[in-house]
């Protein structure tokens, strides 16, 4: 499972899939997470302000990664 970087220590569960590059805009983001398409630790939520941190885990369209604070 790859891994993707964050600087502080949560981000909201639209921001790391723009982050990601999964979801190239706001719009899209938001799309994907109100139809149910993006699960955090195993569980799909509709949040799209869900706070994420190092240690979750995020799976959207057959995509899996693991967020980690960048040292």
């Amino acid at each position: 499972m790859e891994s993707i970087e964050i600087r502080d220590e949560s981000i909201t569960l639209g921001q790391v899939l723009k982050l990601h590059g999964v979801a190239e805009n706001g719009a899209l983001a938001k799309q994907l997470i109100a139809g149910g398409e993006v699960s955090v630790n195993g569980e799909v939520d509709t949040r799209r302000g869900r706070s994420i941190a190092p240690g979750d885990s995020v799976s959207v369209l057959g995509i899996s990664f693991t967020v980690v604070r960048a040292e």
